[in-house]
């Protein structure tokens, strides 16, 4: 049982498993009487079932409530136990409270007149008690830690899926369907008017997929090999735009080795293109730069503004991906300055 499990069930349980105990005793109470149920035998076995439905429901709170399962199984096998012992004691401790005044009134009567409390009997008295609080103490505290394993299960796969989710979102991040739409359709019309630019775009249009597809989110690549990424697709939406799509590249030397994750600096430019060159009749300039200052890796990405009612916020899947990829290494800031929209992002190296 666990805390999920309603307080009710639980203390219906115990009562059906301990009203079962005292059943069993007064069986066996009428056993060792000969075929006579003593009112003595009745009140040692109701005094231990009702003492002992209540400390192991007090134990089940107290190991709820300080979260033992947390701990290690030694930890937690230690705690029980100690909760058993103290659970049998005081059953004992109780009964023996109730018994031996009664007893002396002359309220209730035992086989033999009188009740045997030397030290290897008490000991007896406890054990058998103890026994009983054991099992049923392990019966609960398993069955609680199977529901844990379970809970544990179902949370790992929400966090697989979630993780599946995310992946899913990263390669539609990647892999903007417009642009496959567009390559394609350009490739087509490319294979009977210019075969050779034609395999050209499909070599092109290769390594972008298999770029693409080839790094994880938490991948590393050199600003060289994300320039030759963006190379790549910058040829093949120049297909597609023609004369409507200018680039202007400045870039520093020093800065071509730094790292950047996998596919950023390409993100960037597929916002430029799709907000500031596709929604322009007349299309625009992406100037691309990148600097190395202290350690710091800049690169900055501007293109003109897109249709006035269009949203410039930045709140895409692709660069909500890229901000995941960031993470809190880094920075991204998507801002209008003057009649264009700047991308920067900065990465200590």
């Amino acid at each position: 049982m666990d805390a999920t499990t309603p307080s009710r069930r639980f203390w219906t349980l115990n009562a059906l498993a301990w009203a079962g105990y005292a059943a069993y005793s007064l069986w066996l109470g009428v056993r060792i009487g000969g075929g006579t149920l003593f009112s003595g035998v009745v009140l040692i076995s109701l005094s231990i079932a009702v003492s002992l439905w209540l400390c192991s429901g007090a134990l089940r709170s107290v190991a709820l409530r300080q979260r033992w399962w947390d701990g290690s199984l030694g930890s937690l096998v230690l705690k029980l136990a100690a909760g058993v012992v103290v659970g049998a004691s005081i059953a004992q401790g109780l009964t023996a409270a109730l018994l031996l005044p009664a007893l002396t009134m002359g309220w209730v009567q035992l086989p033999g007149g009188h009740a045997d409390y030397q030290l290897s009997s008490v000991v007896l008295y406890w054990m058998n008690t103890a026994l009983f609080l054991v099992m049923w103490t392990g019966l609960w505290a398993g069955l609680h830690g199977l529901r844990r394993a379970r809970h544990s299960e179902l949370a790992r796969l929400r966090v697989e899926a979630e993780r599946s989710a995310l992946e899913r979102d990263a390669l539609r991040a990647r892999l903007n369907p417009h642009f496959m739409f567009n390559a394609l359709n350009n490739l087509r019309a490319l294979i009977l008017e210019d075969p050779e630019r034609a395999r050209d775009m499909v070599t092109r249009l290769s390594r972008t997929l298999r770029h693409a597809l080839a790094h994880n989110r938490s991948e590393q690549v050199t600003l060289a090999e994300e320039l030759a990424v963006v190379d790549d697709y910058l040829a093949i939406e120049g297909i597609h735009f023609e004369q409507r799509l200018q680039v202007r590249r400045e870039i520093a030397a020093e800065a071509v080795q730094a790292q950047l994750p996998a596919m950023a600096l390409q993100l960037l430019v597929e916002n430029a293109i799709k907000h500031g060159i596709a929604s322009r009749a007349g299309g625009g300039e992406v100037h691309i730069h990148a600097s190395l200052e202290d350690g710091l890796l800049r690169l900055q990405v501007d293109n003109p503004l897109g249709n006035a009612n269009e949203p410039t916020l930045g709140h895409g899947v692709g660069l909500a991906y890229l901000r995941t990829q960031l993470g809190t290494r880094g920075r991204f800031a998507l801002q209008p300055i003057g009649d264009r929209m700047q991308a920067l992002l900065e990465i200590p190296q």
